[in-house]
């Protein structure tokens, strides 16, 4: 059994005046907060958010209710969008406690950081951060529950045990059930942290087992669960953003400045009010820059239903001023291109080097350099955005799906003059985040317009050409890389130079070079074991809204180092899995902080190392489950692979890609190998690896967002492009690699994507000869 570690405390909350509304009657509820007494506890935080920078919080944050009818309720502080989160989480305290699943409900919580802590759902981290929390929650619920129990009964607590909803005395088989000792349990005090055990794995129920239907049918509804969301999701009773209805509602969209930067010089809106259900056009100042989270301004049409709205938008004669947009008004992206490849030429800012790269380019017997281009991208969820805000004059309330209710509740009070407490966000389902809704601007907006329509709900609607147009896009990126070869096709030196306009454009004065943060999503922790290496990070202003997109910074460093890496062994005259493995070196355990400016997601670098021998695993794996020593399967076809670690998670794949005669690309197989530590809801995990390979496939072929005199140029998916199913692999199989008893929980939303242009690229050449720089590929093979 696992006993409780210091970095999780536990408290009985039922009566505590903050839970108003959340505990009532003689419900008990049991909660549990993260945070470290001492720097040096944190060598025992295998799953933490007490390993993130500053990771204390004040209040607990994990609650787990159970009332007097024995339903069990959790509360989900977590943005759900599509990766599971309710159902995985309710997973972890349900089998900790011994609850029957169909007995447990889950909550969605509200906008509030005292009450919940970090609710911002990024990065790969939820599981990561909450399974400990949870998990003790539950595990001092259940021994509170088993003690109440033995104390009714007159008997000692180690004479009786929880098993399915109930607790039950082994000597007599007497059974209470959770409702009947909830009211008792509330009393009691919560168990001293060497009093609390874990369930060992031999009695878990529902923790790393499969969830949903097997062939259409629920095969065993105690040990197989289905998703909390999955049968509302299917039936379409799921409540998204833009399911939101309330009475009395008005609805407006938004004319923004083409430019970043850009403001009104004149507005003429004679034929907009004519426009029948148009109520009132509304100008918005934007906030210049930086951006941050703040609206962009423009002119609002509010009107009684949506219709109306887009019709007299469409209805406006607005002029323009760009002079305030500065350079924005002229970015381009061919010649921003151009510009980046040519200062990749010349040395940067020096970010790591060991060894002496000028000596080993000087020495060696051959040398291979290459360049690689990444565009802006949109993150383009299927549901824009979306937002509700009733201004009540000394209150309001929003709806929206956000991935970050904290900024959204800030944004919410900042632009309606409130205090914070008088402010309530309810986080609705998001349909697709991939990073663009952890930005509130579009609650923003809507509370700027309430503020002028107070006891009536606002609701701005983003259309699809909005969303594209104005999106916070995927940083452009140019990276350089040159290595040194021996005689033995060996690498003995390697020098790499990363370009791409920062997120940090947004919130403060340009840097021009990527953050530590950025720079660690796989540039400077790079895993190769090579005598001399040099890592550059030349300048590359920002002329646009940067912003997160799914993995972040780790797809261009991994499509650069993974597509370079199977050029080297073509040079080298050798294969690409066996180069790739020699290039990794031995099994070994890196420490980041060994790096200048080490970024490790946030974790402790002594607990989650960049182990090698983990990544070795999944490389071999992958080539082993596509049958790679086979590499012959006909003309024009060919086998592709890439491996990456990120968000403290290893994955590698290998495609299979054939390409006929007009071009197309057809993709047979993908394998996926893929260790993230202990997998507690595999299905969720598979899927999220799936989805991740169709998306990437996207980035590689299609997706781009161009921009000429500083206008994005694409506007509806018939121009930006995303994967349609043609496009879809024939098969995509996910192997799930167990990185051993003591490997700690790494991230999985996002760490499926990095490898997956780099691993098709490379099968394009395999196939046809013809090596991949630029993405998105498009009409390259036409």
């Amino acid at each position: 059994m696992s006993r409780i570690g210091n970095s999780v405390m536990l408290a009985n909350v039922s009566r505590r005046h903050f839970l108003r509304g959340l505990a009532a009657g003689s419900a008990f509820v049991m909660a549990a907060r993260w945070g470290l007494a001492t720097a040096a506890d944190s060598a025992e935080v295998k799953y933490g958010a007490a390993a993130m920078p500053g990771g204390w919080v004040d209040n607990p944050n994990v609650f787990i209710r159970i009332d007097a009818d024995g339903t069990v309720t959790i509360t989900n502080h977590r943005a759900e969008m599509g990766q599971g989160i309710r159902t995985s989480l309710a997973l972890v305290a349900a089998d900790e406690l011994g609850a029957d699943w169909d007995r447990v409900k889950v909550e969605q919580a509200d906008a509030n950081q005292d009450k919940y802590g970090n609710q911002n759902t990024d990065g790969s981290r939820s599981m990561r951060h909450w399974y400990e929390p949870m998990r003790r929650a539950a595990a001092g619920a259940r021994l509170m529950l088993e003690q109440a129990a033995a104390d009714q009964w007159g008997v000692p607590v180690d004479e009786v045990e929880t098993r399915v909803h109930e607790v039950v005395h082994k000597n007599s088989d007497r059974s209470l059930g959770f409702g009947e000792l909830a009211a008792a349990a509330r009393e009691l005090e919560v168990p001293d942290r060497d009093q609390l055990t874990l369930k060992p794995d031999s009695q878990l129920r529902y923790i790393g087992r499969e969830t949903g239907l097997v062939n259409g049918d629920l095969t065993n509804r105690d040990t197989r669960p289905p998703a909390i969301d999955g049968e509302d999701v299917v039936t379409g009773k799921a409540r998204f953003g833009a399911d939101v209805q309330m009475d009395n509602m008005l609805y407006a969209v938004i004319a923004r400045p083409p430019v970043l930067g850009a403001t009104i010089k004149s507005v003429d809106d004679s034929a907009t009010l004519g426009v029948r259900g148009v109520v009132k056009t509304i100008t918005l100042e934007g906030t210049g820059m930086p951006a941050a989270f703040s609206p962009l301004g423009g002119v609002a049409v509010v009107a009684e239903n949506t219709w109306a709205a887009i019709k007299g938008r469409d209805a406006l004669e607005i002029e323009w001023n760009m002079e305030p947009a500065g350079d924005n008004a002229r970015y381009t992206s061919n010649d921003y291109r151009q510009m980046l490849e040519e200062r990749a030429e010349s040395a940067g800012k020096v970010v790591r080097e060991s060894g002496d790269i000028e000596k080993a380019l000087k020495e060696a017997n051959k040398t291979v350099t290459a360049t690689y281009y990444m565009p802006h991208m949109a993150q383009a969820p299927m549901e824009p955005p979306v937002a509700i805000v009733q201004f009540n004059g000394d209150t309001a309330e929003a709806w929206a799906p956000v991935q970050h209710p904290r900024a959204t509740r800030q944004g919410v009070a900042g632009a309606l003059g409130l205090d914070l407490e008088k402010v309530t966000v309810h986080q609705t389902l998001l349909g697709g985040g991939f990073g663009r809704k952890s930005k509130p601007d579009f609650v923003i907006e809507a509370a700027r317009l309430a503020s002028q329509f107070k006891g009536r709900p606002v609701r701005v609607q983003w259309t699809r050409e909005d969303d594209i147009h104005h999106a916070y896009f995927h940083a452009v990126s140019v990276d350089r890389l040159e290595a040194a070869l021996d005689s033995d096709g060996k690498a003995t030196g390697w020098l790499h130079r990363t370009l791409s306009p920062s997120i940090g454009s947004l919130f403060a004065e340009d840097p021009k070079h990527k953050a530590d943060f950025e720079l660690g999503m796989g540039f400077n922790t790079m895993p190769f074991d090579i005598p001399a290496i040099r890592l550059e990070n030349p300048e590359a202003a920002a002329h646009t809204r940067i912003g997160w997109f799914r993995a972040v910074y780790n797809l261009p460093h991994a499509w650069a180092i993974q597509s370079f890496a199977a050029e080297m062994a073509e040079a080298a005259g050798r294969d690409h899995r066996d180069y790739l493995l020699e290039l990794l070196g031995e099994p070994r355990k890196i420490n980041p902080s060994e790096f200048k400016d080490g970024w490790n997601y946030g974790e402790n670098p002594e607990v989650y190392p960049i182990d090698i021998g983990r990544m070795r695993a999944v490389v071999e794996r992958a080539t082993r489950e596509a049958n790679w020593d086979n590499k012959d399967r006909g003309e024009r076809r060919g086998l592709g692979l890439a491996m990456h670690h990120s968000f403290v998670s290893y994955t590698a794949i290998v495609m299979d890609v054939e390409v006929d005669d007009a071009g197309e690309v057809i993709i047979h197989r993908a394998d996926i190998a893929f260790d993230c530590g202990r997998a507690v809801n595999p299905e969720r995990v598979r899927s999220q690896m799936e989805g991740a390979c169709v998306m990437g496939i996207g980035i590689a072929l299609q997706s781009e967002v161009s921009f000429r005199d500083g206008k994005a140029e694409q506007d509806n998916f018939d121009r930006y492009l995303i994967p349609r199913m043609e496009n879809a692999p024939r098969e995509v199989h996910v192997h799930l690699v167990d990185g051993g008893e003591d490997a700690p929980m790494g991230g999985v939303g996002e760490p499926g994507l990095p490898p997956v242009a780099p691993a098709l690229c490379n099968a394009i050449y395999a196939a046809t000869g013809k090596r991949i720089r630029r993405l998105p590929v498009a009409d390259q093979l036409g």
